[in-house]
């Protein structure tokens, strides 16, 4: 039997994401939901796009993050070419700080 290509709808998955209120509830929904090794491999996307999005180079990246030259080129061609979820989080993570919180 041939395994389906086809994406279940995940709409109820990011409809219970938005009801968390704390970075605490994000933190152990996303304990419950992933394994270790999938919430560090996010995390440490995450440190990449956002040292990307500040200039830094792949070798600066690379020493900072223990990130390989394939992770940081994912995560720039994320940055580059992707969603736009990135642009919409640092956006956001901006106004929060100018805003002082």
């Amino acid at each position: 039997m041939k395994k389906s290509n086809r994406r279940i709808d995940n709409s109820a998955m990011y409809k219970a994401i938005l009801t968390l209120k704390t970075e605490s509830e994000v933190k152990s929904f996303l304990e419950d939901i992933c394994s270790m090794t999938e919430i560090m491999a996010m995390e440490q996307r995450f440190e990449v796009a956002k040292l990307l999005s500040e200039g830094l180079i792949y070798n600066a990246i690379m020493e900072k993050t223990g990130a390989s030259s394939a992770i940081i080129s994912r995560v720039n061609r994320s940055l580059q070419y992707g969603a736009g979820g990135y642009d919409i989080v640092f956006s956001r993570l901006k106004e929060k700080s100018e805003d002082g919180e």
